[in-house]
């Protein structure tokens, strides 16, 4: 096997390792707690869609959360029990945030749901191995918690170069340092299905040199393999923070560097970490899904410093009652390591996919930072910076909210692995302000989408409308033109064939018909309208005063439509020579007409009032004036006919 070429990155420190503590005992299995808390988003990508609810019996391995898009992840129950409430608790953030979450109420039985893993597992094809690892709900167990399918369905003919990294350069965690010891040929079986999968040329694991048991059981597993057809080699590097972030440990071992704002498989390299190759083999030769993991319990505060096998969903306070915790010496309670790590205040968090260390440090290990004083310029946290970046330029972008030119210096690129903040002597906690700057840079990009896409909507909305309000006026113009063209055509053919008048008498008779045919049809409404009546007045409905107002009205028009049948027929009488001009209007007949047209709009005013009552309505008083009136000019215009018929 051919010697790796190590290559160096710039920057970098050496700070206190503090491993020894949690090192000299063997990994032990975590207690099942009374209860367990699973935030449903424990992973990068869209939240995983609850498919349990509360009261439901759940076993050990049993989905309760799918991940419903590609960039997602499955959610399956660590132990047996019973489905709590579905609410939003507490979970690991920086700004101690809640996230919705599902419940566990433990039964103690740990019982697992029927499971079984795969035969020759070498012998299948990649996707079927991407499906069950994503059935699994395998994340990256290094600190982002990105989805494993999604990495390893990148084509395989991108990647020349897989690399596990096992380097573990932050301080206190040692939880994948007691994984190689202890579960070593375990570690080598799930790289090697990577390999299966991606097809490398080559797979290097990258371990610092400070972690020799690991280095030897890794060797001796990979000695152990039938064929190293991929070409596994533990590489041992030397011991810097942070040797273990992705880019500069690509730099490491291949002298290459991912470009700026690219991702590994440019350079064709993936990068996984040790945790997750061993999650990998427990899914596809066991069949169990990612329902646990190991997790360092450390600091000054714990009396039995180790590592433990923890279910996910332990709240932290029952972690670290197990490891024997003084709460009272516990200063500071960090999730993950001092320099990278969040600080929790509640107790009550969960330990998720993402979790491998909890420190319970003592004031004197962990103090209070110092006071922020002034930059002194003196670039120590430019030469500390791994990424090449200048963090003091950075800071003061980031302090005035210069947004534009903190991306154009690269903030993107910081991998807030928090070196500056460690070398500088003013204690600016340089890195903090990188995180402020990095999401409101994020809150920006997210408003310019929602903008764009509001514009987007609003400008393909008034498109549309042009669109429809031309079509609508050329649709306009077009029955305009037909209108026009047709009155032209008709007065043409009046012009060339003029109809003869029509007869006085026979349009009379015509009119008398119709009025006729109306009055018939009317008399027919009256007589149903008095048997609904009767009806209604004999079963005490309701409906009698509506029933009796249409009775009425129906017979005011009946006595109209008579009444202009005489007048048609009067008129048809006298022809036009013998007509007098002065007596073609009778002056009872008028008086008659206006006296039904009063009784007629009072009639109508009435209704709406009874309207208005029924439903209770702030109109009741106008409408009743409006009757009121129009009674006083119905009884006015009786009068008159009265004194006219005299």
């Amino acid at each position: 096997m051919k010697q790796i070429q190590l290559h160096d990155f710039n920057g970098g420190i050496h700070p206190n390792e503090n491993k020894i503590q949690s090192t000299t005992l063997e990994i032990l299995n975590a207690n099942i707690p009374e209860k367990l808390i699973l935030p449903i988003a424990q992973h990068i990508g869209a939240p995983s869609n609850p498919v349990v609810k509360p009261g439901d019996t759940v076993l050990k391995g049993q989905l309760i959360a799918q991940g419903e898009d590609f960039v997602s992840c499955n959610l399956h129950a660590p132990t047996s029990g019973t489905i709590g409430e579905i609410s939003l608790q507490p979970v690991p953030h920086q700004s101690n945030m809640t996230a919705t979450s599902i419940e566990i109420i433990t039964d103690g039985k740990d019982k697992w749901l029927e499971h079984s893993g795969l035969e020759n597992y070498l012998n299948a094809e990649p996707e079927q191995l991407i499906k069950l690892i994503q059935q699994a709900g395998i994340t990256g167990l290094g600190g982002a918690g990105f989805p494993t399918h999604v990495k390893t369905s990148i084509p395989a003919s991108k990647i020349d170069t897989v690399i596990i990294n096992a380097a573990e350069c932050e301080p206190y965690i040692t939880s994948d340092d007691m994984l190689m010891r202890e579960h070593s040929q375990e570690v080598i079986r799930g790289i090697e299905i990577l390999c299966h999968i991606l097809k490398p040329k080559q797979c290097l694991i990258g371990i610092e040199n400070n972690k020799p048991q690991a280095i030897e059981a890794l060797q001796q597993a990979i000695d152990k393999l039938e064929s190293n057809a991929y070409h596994i080699q533990v590489a041992s590097i030397p011991t810097k923070y942070p040797s273990g972030g992705e880019k500069q440990l690509i730099q490491i071992l291949t002298g290459q560097e991912v470009p700026n704002g690219g991702l590994p498989a440019d350079i064709g390299v993936l990068l996984q970490n040790v945790g997750t190759a061993h999650a990998i083999y427990q899914a596809i030769d066991k069949g169990e899904p990612l329902i646990s993991r190991i997790t360092t319990v450390t600091g000054d505060a714990c009396q039995q410093p180790r590592n433990y096998r923890v279910l996910f969903g332990t709240q932290v306070k029952d972690l670290l009652a197990q490891a024997n915790t003084n709460l009272s010496k516990v200063s500071r309670l960090v999730m993950g390591g001092p320099m990278m790590g969040i600080t929790l205040q509640d107790t009550n968090t969960p330990v998720v996919k993402t979790t491998n260390c909890l420190i319970a440090a003592s004031k004197h290990e962990l103090p209070d930072p110092a006071q922020e004083q002034a930059c002194i310029r003196c670039g120590m946290c430019t030469q500390a910076c791994p990424a090449q970046l200048l963090p003091q330029q950075l800071y003061w972008f980031s302090k005035s909210s210069n947004l534009e030119q903190a991306k154009a210096h690269n903030i993107g690129d910081c991998i807030e692995c928090g070196a500056c903040s460690y070398v500088c002597p003013s204690n600016i906690p340089l890195v903090q302000y990188y995180r402020f700057a990095k999401g409101e840079i994020r809150q920006a990009n997210a408003d310019k989408l929602k903008s764009d896409g509001a514009k987007k909507r609003f400008d393909t909305r008034t498109a549309r409308l042009e669109r429809e309000q031309a079509e609508k006026d050329a649709k306009r113009k077009a029955r305009s033109e037909a209108a026009a063209k047709k009155q032209a055509e008709k007065k043409a053919q009046e012009a060339a064939n003029p109809t003869p008048a029509a007869d006085s008498n026979t349009v009379a008779e015509i009119d008398i018909a119709a009025l006729q045919k109306k009055l018939d049809a009317t008399k027919l409404g009256i007589e149903k309208s008095k048997t609904k009546l009767a009806e209604a007045i004999a079963s005490d409905s309701d409906k009698v005063e509506i029933l009796q107002g249409a009775l009425e009205k129906a017979q005011t028009k009946m006595k109209d439509l008579a009444l202009k049948i005489a007048q048609a027929k009067k008129a048809s009488k006298a022809t036009p020579e013998a007509t007098d001009p002065a007596s073609e209007t009778d002056p009872l007949i008028a008086l008659k007409e206006k006296v039904l047209a009063a009784k007629t709009r009072m009639e109508k005013a009435q209704e709406r009032l009874n309207m208005a009552k029924e439903q209770n309505l702030d109109t009741v008083d106008a409408l009743q004036m409006g009757v009121d009136k129009q009674k006083a000019k119905l009884d006015a215009a009786q009068k008159t006919l009265e004194e006219a018929s005299q």
